[in-house]
């Protein structure tokens, strides 16, 4: 992996946001887009957001891509550039907590802070044969008092990867391999036969579903309206077309003879014409589900100007970042039923 060994702290930090809610094999070529596009934090934190967020779709949680943005604004006018040498500043940065703020300063600086991330807690809470929930208050204490116990203050960077690559490569959180793990004869869930029920979590996660119906609205010179996300919601920041949000599924013709396709486009006046509805798309985020459709319609004539509303040309959509869940639908616009 590009960021192994890798002592500059723009590219530390760079990878480690990437990496946080993303496999490494997905975000491996965003770290090196990135890196291409921006080789400094001078030019991260100086290119337009428009073009960042394009280069950040498709690895969601947008929330991460704002912080990036905010903390390179921020390193570049108030540090000069220069990203900050000490835990605590590092640590007063938007979106760095204190995994990312340690590893940056032990990868970067050599400083003496622990990380403790999810292969971290799970060798720990193996070895020790620890049973208090990782993801409580009194778990994350006791984990990251066990962490800096054991850390080489003389080679803090070398541990830190040391045990997380432990933990990604032997102690793995299925089929862990340890009638091959050299910790073995000391591990207390390998002589109490705990493997398979450590580490604990405590919070079940508990998802709800969103409804989302896009209009696709075409004028008569294949002109599309869209407008950008704002408000403390899922892809805020992005672009996408005309939302109705539902609680419940709505199905096919009530989609258009609904009282919001009504107010919005003027159907009853037949200003527009149904041209097909997708089939249905679907998303899971950590804590919700996405699911709903896409209508395209022709209108006869444009819509009353509203503010935040851009009216673009179809082959300038390229130009805008939208949300994993749209694009899939540009990818694959077929639609579910004709409507002709």
């Amino acid at each position: 992996m590009p960021w192994k060994g890798e002592k500059d702290p723009y590219r530390i930090w760079l990878s480690e946001i990437i990496l946080q809610q993303t496999r490494v094999d997905q975000g491996w070529s965003y770290y090196e887009k990135f890196i291409t596009a921006f080789p400094t934090i001078h030019d991260l934190a100086n290119a337009p957001e428009q073009q960042v967020f394009k280069l950040w779709e498709g690895l969601g949680y947008y929330s991460r891509c704002r912080n990036l943005i905010a903390t390179a604004k921020k390193i570049d006018t108030e540090y000069k550039g220069e990203f900050p040498s000490t835990y605590h500043e590092i640590l007063g940065l938007k979106g760095i907590g204190p995994y990312t703020a340690s590893a940056i300063s032990s990868f970067a600086f050599r400083l003496p802070h622990a990380v403790v991330d999810g292969n971290v807690t799970r060798v720990l809470s193996r070895y020790f044969g620890e049973r208090t929930p990782i993801d409580s208050t009194a778990g994350k204490k006791l984990f990251a008092k066990l962490a800096d116990g054991l850390l080489d203050r003389e080679q803090p960077d070398i541990y830190n990867q040391a045990i997380m690559d432990f933990g990604a490569t032997v102690c793995l959180p299925r089929n862990p391999q340890c009638t091959d793990c050299v910790q073995r004869s000391t591990c207390q869930a390998w002589l109490k036969g705990l493997t398979s029920e450590l580490p604990v979590k405590e919070k079940a996660i508990r998802k709800r579903t969103r409804w989302f119906y896009y209009f696709i609205a075409e004028t008569a010179d294949d002109q599309l309206y869209i407008r950008q996300r704002t408000g403390k919601d899922i892809w805020e920041g992005l672009y996408e077309f005309i939302l109705w949000e539902t609680d419940q599924p709505v199905y096919g013709d009530l989609l258009v003879r609904s009282d919001f396709a009504g107010q919005t486009f003027g159907v009853k006046s037949n200003t527009l014409t149904i041209r097909h509805i997708s089939r249905v798309y679907r998303q899971e985020l950590s804590h919700q589900t996405i699911q709903g459709q896409f209508v395209t319609l022709r209108l006869k004539k444009k819509l009353p100007t509203r503010e935040g509303w851009l009216l673009v040309d179809r082959q300038r959509l390229t130009d805008y970042p939208f949300p994993k869940f749209i694009n899939a639908w540009l990818q694959d616009p077929t639609p579910a039923q004709s409507l002709f």
